[in-house]
């Protein structure tokens, strides 16, 4: 006689199934007691549920007697893929608390405490340069301010997030929308293996061999918003999956920022629709740890080259990222910031006594380099 399932395990089998989902587990499992009792319980005792969907009832009495769980975790084993389920202590309690939390999360890579602390950066597959450079720059700020970016793993604006925070040195998460054997887009899989290899993680709900399709990006995109504090919308059409992230993201009582953009591209309707509606608008990094005062970190907690970490303003931290790119005048900060003379001379005053910047002959500011420089 075998071993009793585990509620681990049982998460598993359920989430290899079709037409069963995370809702109607969850009510399932808690009229028959426990997770696993859904591989166990009489069929005349599952279809004797009150109110439950009777299409999963029948999905799962029909399925759960050939369900290959235990050579779906070899695989994954043999592969280096952990398994995690809503029963796993290192589960993130953020997705515990949607509606729908995946009922497996396969991951690569680790999570660590401080993850909880993500923030979202989504946009479309085709930006412009404009909605790249600013891409990177946000997630650069944010992982340089200690927070983990998360993203969806697509060409475009997700790329350019995860790539922004790890030339920064920091964490991101890359949610995919495909099992890991059949890797979506095929052409990130060398940035995945450089996110999961001790700077992040990348992480599926979809077993090993789910070929992706137009069901899986949607379900995919409610864990990026959900594994998030808050979610930034870079460039997107108004019917975009960007778009659908950030009605996610509110539905999950997330905070949604948008980054505006020129007024004559269809890139910039999604962003644009948003702020009508009351998105924060985000010109820099620190337009989004603003929102966030309560985090451990201070929100502006930030690792510099010449001075190590460092704390800054929202002010300075702005300047630091317009610095990122090129060397710039004071008048060219000034235009680049928004903010007033007397913010920009302050805030140019503190980090150099800070040694995180360095006023050269004409008024031009440049960031001081790991050799002082």
């Amino acid at each position: 006689m075998g071993r009793e399932m585990t509620d681990s395990e049982a998460y598993v089998a359920l989430n290899l199934m079709e037409r069963i989902g995370p809702v109607s587990v969850r009510g399932l499992a808690t009229a028959c007691g426990s997770v696993r009792a859904l591989m166990t319980e009489s069929a005349s005792a599952l279809r004797s549920i009150e109110d439950a969907a009777r299409s999963a009832v029948e999905a799962l009495i029909a399925q759960r007697d050939n369900i290959p769980w235990e050579a779906e975790l070899e695989k994954c084993a043999a592969s280096g893929i952990r398994v995690l389920t809503p029963v796993d202590a290192e589960y993130p309690d953020a997705l515990r608390q949607i509606h729908d939390p995946p009922l497996a999360l396969y991951i690569k890579g680790g999570l660590l405490k401080r993850d909880s602390n993500g923030i979202a950066i989504v946009g479309t597959r085709r930006p412009s340069l404009y909605g790249n450079t600013t891409a990177e720059r946000l997630a650069g700020g944010l992982a340089r301010a200690g927070l983990t970016v998360v993203s969806g793993m697509a060409a475009g604006i997700d790329s350019a997030a995860h790539r922004g925070a790890l030339d920064a040195g920091g964490r991101t998460i890359g949610v995919i929308g495909s099992g890991f054997r059949h890797f979506y887009p095929p052409e990130n899989e060398k940035l995945a293996a450089l996110v999961a290899d001790g700077k992040g993680a990348v992480m599926s709900e979809f077993p090993l061999e789910r070929v992706p399709d137009k069901t899986t990006f949607p379900m995919r995109n409610r864990i990026v918003s959900g594994i998030s504090r808050g979610a930034v919308i870079v460039e997107a059409s108004p019917r975009s999956g960007a778009m659908i992230t950030a009605r996610m993201a509110l539905e999950q009582g997330r905070t949604v920022f948008a980054v505006p953009g020129r007024v004559d591209s269809v890139r910039s309707r999604g962003p644009h629709c948003l702020l009508r509606d009351g998105a924060v608008l985000v010109e820099s990094s620190g337009d989004i740890l603003a929102e966030f005062d309560e985090l451990p970190l201070g929100g502006n907690s930030v690792r510099t080259p010449a001075a190590g970490r460092v704390t800054m303003s929202v002010e300075e931290l702005a300047i630091v990222e317009q610095l990122e790119t090129e060397p710039m005048n004071i008048d060219a900060l000034l235009r680049s910031t928004g903010l007033g003379v007397g913010k920009v001379h302050a805030a140019l005053v503190s980090l150099e006594m800070k040694r995180v910047v360095r006023t050269h002959a004409g008024q031009v500011v440049a960031l001081i380099d790991g050799e002082g420089k």
